[in-house]
């Protein structure tokens, strides 16, 4: 399993609409995506216009090639993109361990 992990910068006052589209994104579309396993989205608490948004994916490829290459990923974009402060540090990490 490959973790995809999205840092995010909102503008400032647009949490909760943010909040809506991001969820109504990672439902509507992103879940619908070959090889989707869950997300998890956390806020900041020093700096409230800030998310991580985490993507668990089977495969690298099932999020750099299936979804992003996908007409799938300019409808991700079109429901969230226009709250980005700033374009999301996207980064892919692999599970090393875990507690039980």
């Amino acid at each position: 399993m490959i973790l995809e992990l999205a840092d995010i910068r909102i503008a400032p006052g647009q949490n909760a609409a943010f909040e809506e589209a991001i969820e109504r994104g990672l439902r509507t579309v992103i879940s619908h995506a070959k090889g989707f396993a869950g997300f998890k989205v956390n806020r900041g608490m020093e700096n409230a216009e800030r998310y991580i948004l985490q993507i668990f994916w089977n495969t690298l490829e099932d999020h750099t090639v299936g979804f992003r290459q996908s007409e799938a990923f300019a409808q991700w974009r079109a429901i969230v993109g226009p709250f980005f402060a700033s374009p999301p540090v996207v980064e892919h990490f692999e599970l090393v361990t875990r507690s039980s």
